[in-house]
């Protein structure tokens, strides 16, 4: 396990590492292992980037962000107008269910609310407006529709892990609880690992995966 001090550089490198960042305004403080982001950036989509790069960075166990979004002059725009962009944005996108999102703009930070029946529906929606110019934040308040038949999507699981030429099914074990996946076993790499949750992701209505597999050679 790694010192603060040498996950505080760590973090200091992946950041200045990410073509994607202008890092220069950015400060790091670690305590006990979690990461705390502090200073501006010019948008959104940077704030996005500087949250992600924490993430991979080894042995970070938890992330405070208090990063803000200073937008330049050419930048700004009006709600009405981000509002427009957004409405476009969303309805431009195939992966996202007609009239089933709405959105709210104060000050140019967003809130989506509505209803999907798929995770990878609700990722599409905060995709689909993470880079619109103008935005000072996002909240996504989405929920994903429950589904009644618990066993049905057991069964797409398991068959959809069956399929997969990466994933050692027999070592994999999918238990329900209401809307949530919960994952049970062995998996033989990071990647495997991955993919089984990937998987669960899927199923429609889920809410939630648990990842309870271990990786063993």
């Amino acid at each position: 396990m790694k010192t603060d001090l040498q996950l505080q550089k760590d973090v200091t490198e992946e950041l200045k590492w990410e073509p994607g960042l202008n890092a220069t305004d950015i400060s790091v403080v670690v305590k006990n292992c979690v990461v705390i982001l502090s200073g501006q950036v010019s948008s959104y989509t940077q704030k996005l980037v500087a949250e992600e790069s924490v993430r991979r960075v080894k042995d970070v166990k938890g992330l405070v962000e208090n990063i803000t979004v200073h937008l330049s002059d050419s930048s700004q725009r009006s709600d009405p107008v981000l509002a427009v962009a957004v409405m476009n944005a969303l309805k431009w996108n195939n992966a996202i269910p007609d009239k089933q999102i709405t959105a709210e703009l104060e000050n140019g930070w967003l809130t989506l609310a509505g209803k999907v029946s798929w995770q990878f529906q609700k990722d599409a929606v905060i995709n689909a407006v993470k880079d619109i110019t103008g935005l000072k934040g996002v909240t996504c308040l989405v929920t994903i529709k429950p589904v009644i038949n618990v066993p049905v999507i057991r069964e797409a699981i398991n068959a959809a892990l069956e399929r997969s030429a990466d994933i050692e099914a027999s070592r994999i074990i999918v238990e329900t609880a209401g809307n949530k996946i919960i994952l049970i076993g062995k998996a033989r790499s990071w990647r495997e690992r991955n993919e089984v949750v990937r998987a669960a992701w899927c199923a429609p209505g889920v809410m939630e995966v648990e990842d309870d597999l271990i990786i063993v050679s």
